[in-house]
């Protein structure tokens, strides 16, 4: 199932969305490239959040290991340079799909700086809680799932009873209905098993094989009370 549209009129241009999707497109030639030259690996490693490793680097520096300092700080931004890296063409094309569909009217509703900040927030805390509730894992986590899961979360709150416009392709044949937000919520969760095929050559693995549906569900209700908040003090009516 393919979600296209909602039938919620937005009133301005998404332009972080604009820039969001150039950017994960851009960096996804660029790891095309990284690939057939046999970097890929190295620059998803450095990039992506490995939480045995974070963990390593806090306690080396908590122990009296002032150089650890620095690699402390080097993996916390990975919780940001991650989020814009993807393991397969499934995964780009499933996460750009659904910040395009339900990402345009919360940006709306946010406004373009406060939207770039709950976006970012967003994929850092969801990094984090994979972080504490893996901490062995040596797979490095990479892609804007939990970033996606609190925009999901933001307009679900918002337009609980939102229709979504969706192509369902049987074979050769393609039908459009019509589906409630929430079942594309649920869907957002089911389609990631999917997100394998198409998969780049990165040596060792990645989240693909270990989706942290325990930092989107986190992400869902991070998003969804961001809106409540909005909502009180920018008082929108409930839709």
């Amino acid at each position: 199932m393919i979600p296209i549209s909602d039938n919620i009129i937005s009133r301005g241009k998404p332009r972080v969305i604009y820039w969001l999707i150039g950017i994960n497109l851009a960096l996804f030639f660029w790891e095309l490239k990284l690939e057939n030259s046999g970097e890929l690996s190295s620059v998803v490693n450095s990039w992506g959040v490995i939480p045995v490793l974070f963990n390593a680097a806090i306690a080396n520096a908590l122990s009296g290991n002032p150089a650890a300092g620095i690699v402390v700080l080097w993996r916390l931004t990975s919780l940001l340079l991650g989020m814009f890296l993807n393991g397969s063409f499934s995964q780009i094309l499933g996460n750009l799909i659904f910040l395009w569909v339900f990402g345009k009217n919360v940006e709306n509703i946010l406004g373009h700086k406060l939207f770039l900040v709950f976006y970012l927030c967003s994929g850092i805390f969801t990094g984090l809680f994979q972080i504490i509730t893996e901490p062995s894992s040596s797979l490095p986590f990479i892609g804007a799932n939990g970033a996606i899961a609190s925009v999901l979360g933001a307009y679900l709150f918002k337009f609980p009873k939102a229709k979504i416009d969706t192509i369902l392709p049987l074979l050769i044949l393609y039908i459009p209905v019509e589906l409630p937000a929430f079942f594309h919520i649920c869907w957002w969760f089911v389609q990631q098993l999917f997100y394998g095929i198409g998969s780049l050559n990165i040596s060792g693995g990645n989240n693909l094989s270990s989706i942290g549906y325990g930092a989107q569900v986190a992400g869902l209700l991070v998003g969804a009370a961001l809106m409540r908040l909005v909502q009180q003090f920018k008082r929108y009516p409930t839709s």
